[in-house]
């Protein structure tokens, strides 16, 4: 017989975890409503060729794809299999994959719907995503999002009422004194590797890929971004070895720290970056959004900091990015995270169509609440009171009284089976209690003549007789 086991990176939820997700997820739903957004679901499977290539090389590689039906390897041939070239295999043999996450569906579904949507068209999506990661602490391979993006507006004003969101929802939770909300914009890290490239007269290009090189390909410049964008998790040296390795000249690396190692509060910060990127048009035009977002946020009361090395290394980003990290818990890594893309829905040939959104992390902020102990209130019980069974004579009489008490809206209960004995009649007890059912209904012959019916307080133990009109309204 085999050991029940779960896939690695997934998880099971009780009742009570449950209970405690939901009160997350309906938080933040709420929210959302009140900002107009309006819900969307995906499907959980996309076609592979509208996954790749959205989220850089490392997150193709974290897709997870799913085999052809029947023969998936009849389409392959020898030589194929005997080269084992993965690249060329794995179209062949997989033309889905299971969602990475949910911008990317949003932006296919915008397009295939453009004609029925208004814009801007503001969305909130909460659905359960996979990758093939690597499972640690705060890492899953099946995790849920809570999506919210609005597509179709250029105004930074989107920027300003998802940063409020933010503020909102973590505020709601009792979370807003324990995190960190990290801004940043595309086009400062843009202007960034301009500026220290026009300063760097070292590097040789005949060895070394360089800095210039780097920026004019395409695909360079994501290079620089998904380095830094690991500096929390591996530290300065580890970005810089990376960055190194990858042919980043020594020169670049230290101007580039300069950048990195800065540390201020907001107005300190934008005027060191608008010292050092004056030679950088689009730099300064990222320090000019950054300013008219933060113009329209209590920078005093919200805790907001400007992060220059915050990078978010998904590839479609193209202007304001955020992240929203936790402090003085064990959860290492955010629980939020999102910008601006301006032109994402034209791999699918809708061109011109700016998008700023982001994700809550349901998972890791579950995690995190549960650290700091914020559930104390949240309970997974919802029934008022459990009616014990005595005999089948009073579950006769007892069965329509508890019918009509949930058509008036009363979460109520009977037990299934009847007592018959001291024994069973204890296991009734003992499963409001650990239910924490707080109101117990005692319905036996006597009771049935009487119209009476013994009501019991489980917490105090305190019993009384009331009709059933009497508990009716008690229960309400």
């Amino acid at each position: 017989m085999k050991k029940a086991a779960l896939a690695r990176g997934t998880r099971d939820f009780g009742p009570e975890q449950l209970a405690k997700r939901q009160y997350i997820i309906n938080t933040i739903k709420e929210v959302y409503e009140l900002y107009g957004f309006q819900p969307l679901e995906t499907p959980a499977i996309e076609n592979l060729s509208t996954l790749t290539g959205k989220y850089g090389d490392e997150g193709d590689q974290l897709l997870f794809k799913i085999l052809n039906s029947g023969d998936y390897l009849k389409k392959t041939d020898t030589n194929m299999l005997v080269q084992r070239d993965f690249k060329k295999i794995m179209p062949v043999i997989a033309e889905k994959g299971l969602r990475y996450d949910l911008t990317v569906p949003f932006a296919r579904y915008v397009v295939m719907n453009r004609n029925d949507l208004s814009f801007p068209f503001k969305r909130y999506q909460i659905q359960p995503v996979w990758r093939a990661d690597r499972p640690q602490k705060g890492r899953y391979r099946e995790f849920y999002q809570c999506d919210a993006d609005v597509i179709g507006s250029n105004s930074l004003l989107n920027e300003v009422e998802l940063i409020q969101i933010i503020d909102m929802v973590y505020k709601k939770l009792g979370l807003l004194s324990n995190i960190s909300i990290k801004l940043n914009n595309r086009k400062i890290l843009q202007g960034i590797i301009k500026v220290i490239h026009t300063a760097d007269q070292s590097i040789n290009k005949s060895d070394k890929i360089g800095l210039e090189k780097v920026f004019d390909a395409d695909d360079k410049f994501t290079v620089i971004t998904v380095a830094i964008d690991k500096l929390d998790k591996i530290g300065l040296k580890g970005v810089n070895a990376e960055l190194a390795n990858r042919g980043i000249s020594e020169e670049s690396i230290n101007q580039l720290a300069t950048f990195l190692n800065f540390e201020g509060n907001v107005q300190e910060t934008l005027a060191f970056l608008k010292e050092k990127l004056a030679d950088s048009a689009i730099g300064l035009k990222g320090v000019e959004e950054m300013s008219t977002i933060l113009q329209y946020l209590d920078t005093d009361k919200m805790p907001i900091k400007l992060d220059i090395s915050l990078a978010r290394g998904l590839s479609y980003y193209t202007g304001t990015i955020l992240e929203v990290v936790p402090l003085g818990t064990e959860m290492k890594g955010s629980i939020n995270g999102g910008g601006r893309y301006d032109d994402l829905t034209s791999v699918f040939g809708l061109k011109g169509v700016s998008g700023v959104g982001f994700s809550f992390g349901l998972d890791r902020i579950y995690d995190v609440m549960e650290e700091l102990d914020l559930f104390k209130e949240i309970t997974t019980n919802k029934t008022k009171a459990l009616f014990i069974n005595f005999d089948k004579e009073c579950q006769a009489y007892t069965f329509p009284l508890v019918t009509n008490l949930r058509k008036e809206g009363i979460n109520v209960e009977i037990f299934p089976e009847p007592a018959a004995n001291g024994k069973k009649l204890k296991r009734q007890m003992n499963y409001a209690n650990k239910k924490n059912i707080p109101y117990v209904i005692l319905t036996g012959s006597t009771e049935k003549e009487s119209g009476l019916f013994s009501f019991k307080t489980m917490e105090t133990g305190e019993q009384e007789t009331l009709t059933i009109e009497a508990i009716t309204e008690r229960l309400k």
